[in-house]
């Protein structure tokens, strides 16, 4: 008999009730449910359907939402009604937001509107698709002076006409700049923003991120333009070194380290980007650069900066190209010869050589008319080419250019026999652990046999090529799908 049947029932009723919830798992819980997949604003009644969860903070989590009425997407800050409830709570959320409503400069965040409804305040701003530069730090870990130079310029460019407003941000991190589609740059996130006080005026409240704060903001001495500054100094050793200057594993250690101003300069980084640092970096506020010298400093006027980044950027080191001396020397000749405004009837003759094969050198005189840089340029180009012998405009092309090929699936089995993979143009090959490469070309080829005396009906041959490199060098080629007809 089944021992079994002799055991007590489980107790149901207690089976039955589910485990009381933590409370971190009921906030938690709270936090996934509160915010529905359409938003409606109870004024105006357009209707906003939620996104991907863009970041979250402290007090609020970031949306991507689409306005249904015309696809129109947002960034949209979600501050839930229980994160305000205080009055000085409320005040902050109202603070950010009529400050941010003033703001219009193309370096920052662009702010659309808000409303709130019973459960949220919810805050439309521009949407930057590239995330932030806190998310291209992550993927790259380091970034080259050029890069550093084009972001630093549009940092300044927003953070000057702040400054110039009266306006602190008092939170400048890598997280705060965002990055839209065309690789522009944007500030953001006003939440700690302040109008600009007097010494004697300040706030001595600490407040900021850590590892970018000010000695004389953890002096507790107020926060001033300079703060902002020693910031932004903290943002570009952080982009160039790949950790923040006075990072350490204990945030007291951290602290000491930036109010004894001690941290270390990469022997990797250009001399001109530490004479720049150090500069930034200094104790005294008042014996740091200002922003319009940061941006005579050597580190900018001697140094490249590109007027665009690829998108690549984001993820990879780009490819970029320096303006070389020669295209200098002519963008001067080009001054020089068409910089003048001249009358429409005055006209000056340009000549052009043209050095053929043979080594003849052919020379066109054009006269041009200084009406434009574009036309003479043109007037010039069209003589050329209309002196030129066809052969030369038209030369035979060499060779076909070949299709950009890649790798579409892969198995990993190199533990026991090799990687295998396919490719895009559907050919397959597997890589041994001895050295042997075989790969499979799949796509069939016909070919034509002529009749011979002994065989009366012509021969048709489909084939699949096998090709196997071995690693001593040879090179097999099979083929195993011989179909005749």
């Amino acid at each position: 008999m089944n021992p079994e049947l002799f055991k007590p029932p489980p107790d149901r009723s207690q089976a039955s009730k589910p485990p009381k919830p933590s409370r971190s798992a009921a906030r938690c819980e709270q936090t996934k449910t509160e915010l529905a997949q359409v938003v409606v604003d109870p004024k105006t009644g357009k209707s906003y359907s939620k996104g991907k969860l863009l970041g979250k903070g402290g007090f609020a989590r970031c949306y991507e939402m689409t306005d249904l009425a015309n696809n129109r997407m947002y960034a949209v800050k979600v501050i839930p009604q229980s994160r305000v409830s205080k009055p000085h709570q409320r005040e902050k959320i109202t603070n950010e937001i009529e400050l941010h409503k003033t703001l219009q400069h193309k370096h920052v965040v662009k702010f659309s509107h808000h409303f709130e409804d019973q459960d949220n305040i919810y805050i439309f701003l521009e949407l930057c698709s590239r995330k932030s530069l806190a998310h291209i730090w992550k993927a790259r870990h380091t970034l080259t002076d050029p890069e550093v130079r084009y972001y630093l310029r549009q940092i300044i460019s927003g953070l000057k006409y702040l400054h110039n407003k009266g306006i602190l941000h008092r939170d400048l991190k890598l997280g705060n700049f965002f990055v839209n589609e065309n690789m522009d740059l944007r500030l953001g996130d006003f939440g700690l923003a302040a109008k600009l006080e007097t010494v004697e005026q300040r706030k001595k409240t600490i407040c900021g991120t850590p590892n970018y704060l000010a000695p004389e903001v953890l002096n507790r001495q107020g926060h001033g333009t300079e703060s902002d500054v020693w910031s932004l100094g903290c943002v570009m050793y952080t982009l160039l070194c790949g950790n923040p200057p006075f990072e350490t594993l204990d945030l007291k250690e951290t602290y000491k380290c930036i109010k004894e101003v001690r941290y270390s300069l990469p022997p990797s980084l250009s001399p001109a980007a530490q004479k720049l640092i150090a500069a930034i970096l200094q104790k005294n506020p008042s014996e740091r650069l200002t922003l319009d010298q940061i941006l005579a400093h050597e580190y900018f006027s001697k140094g490249f900066t590109p007027d665009k980044l690829p998108p690549s950027a984001c993820v990879m080191v780009p490819e970029l190209n320096p303006p070389s001396p020669a295209k200098k020397f002519f963008t001067k000749m080009a001054k020089s010869l068409f910089g003048k405004k001249k009358s429409k009837g005055e006209s000056h003759c340009i000549f052009c050589f043209l050095q053929l094969r043979s080594g003849r050198i052919l020379l066109v005189s054009v006269k041009v008319f200084f009406i434009s840089v574009a036309e003479a340029a043109m007037k010039v180009l069209n003589s050329c080419l209309s002196a030129m012998p066809t052969a030369l405009r038209n030369p035979p092309c060499l060779t076909k250019p070949k299709p950009f090929i890649w790798v579409t699936k892969w198995v990993d089995y190199s533990n026991k026999y090799g990687f295998g993979y396919q490719l895009s143009n559907q050919n397959v090959g597997v890589l041994f652990n001895e050295g042997t490469h075989l790969s499979l070309c799949d796509q069939p080829s016909s070919y034509y046999l002529p009749s011979s005396a002994a065989v009366d009906e012509k021969q048709w041959m489909k084939l699949n090529a096998l090709v196997m490199l071995f690693n001593n060098g040879s090179l097999q080629v099979s083929l195993p799908f011989l179909l005749f007809k």
